[in-house]
């Protein structure tokens, strides 16, 4: 036992190392990291400024709401919505339909765009489908509009790295109107139409018509309530510029029209309503030497954005 005792003695004790730091202190420190992750690096100043910009932009925020689906009914009236790019999902045709001309050029077009369904039907059947209306044996189904939301035209104004040029229409009850002043927003480059969401035209077949086919690259925001979404308007630096007859400017004279932009129209018999009136910053009439008392909501437009757009050029 003394023996073994000693050999045990023998034995090296306990030894005070580095606890593996020198190895560790070898090894590498991995790949370098970008440029944008680099303390200090320029790109990661650029990076950084970037994201502040973008925290300063409202984001987009989808969900202005969907019209509900509408009937083109009449030979003449699907094939001028055809022909004109009115969006449609279904083409409805009586059976035993006489095949004239017109007929056969709504079937021509339908083919043609593609994506749209063709569907046989019964007289009694497009009957009840128009609620009786002369459908002529022909039918067109134009689906539910997408509206943006109110924001959404400001952010797109900023990803362009442009101010923001928008109309609101207060009070404008004709879909013409409508689909005029779409025409000239994407005439003069602005970035959208906000509409009330009540007692309001909206994006109909009409609209669409009138607009020769521009609506398919300038949105239509629908507001729940056209004076808040003007004083959103105003908290994001936008000025809101209301065109009156009895305006306490004159268009000419204005100094804000290659800014960031939101032109108010109202009716052509009323005008602005009185709370949308007041929120506004200023008012500005249009001179008119012939003596007119007013002009329809898409003429008048296309005077102030034709404008706007020589200030900005």
């Amino acid at each position: 036992m003394a023996a073994n005792n000693r050999r045990m003695s023998g034995k090296k004790g306990a030894q005070v190392g580095s606890g593996g730091k020198r190895r560790r202190g070898l090894e590498g420190k991995g790949p370098t990291p970008p440029a944008e992750m680099r303390k200090g690096h320029a790109k990661q100043r650029a990076a950084n400024a970037k994201t502040r910009s973008a925290a300063g932009r409202p984001q987009q925020r989808r969900g202005g709401g969907r019209s509900t689906s509408e009937l083109v009914v009449g030979r003449n009236s699907v094939y001028e919505a055809l022909r004109d790019g009115v969006p449609a999902s279904t083409l409805y045709v009586q059976q035993f339909i006489d095949n004239d001309e017109r007929v056969r050029e709504a079937l021509q077009l339908a083919a043609e765009r593609g994506g749209i369904n063709l569907m046989e039907a019964p007289r009694p059947e497009l009957d009840r489908m128009t609620n009786g209306l002369n459908h002529q044996g022909l039918v067109l189904q134009v689906p539910p509009y997408e509206y943006a939301h109110p924001e959404d035209l400001v952010a797109a104004a900023h990803d362009e790295g442009a101010d923001p040029l928008i109309v609101a229409l207060d009070g404008v009850t004709d879909p013409r109107n409508l689909g005029a002043v779409v025409r000239s927003v994407s005439a003069f480059g602005g970035h959208g139409v906000v509409v009330p969401e009540r007692r309001a035209a909206g994006m109909t077949a009409g609209a669409w018509k009138t607009s020769a086919g521009t609506a398919a690259r300038t949105p239509v925001a629908r507001a729940t309530n056209l004076t808040r979404a003007l004083e959103s308007y105003q908290k994001a630096g936008i000025t809101v510029v209301g065109l009156a007859a009895d305006g306490e400017a004159e268009l000419g004279d204005l100094d804000v029209l290659d800014g960031p932009l939101v032109v108010v129209v109202g009716s052509e018999g009323k005008g602005l309503s009185r709370l949308v009136g007041e929120t506004c910053d200023v008012r500005v009439r249009i001179p008119m030497p012939g003596g007119a008392e007013s002009l329809n909501a898409g003429v008048a437009t296309g005077i102030v954005l034709y404008e706007a757009a020589r200030r900005r050029s």
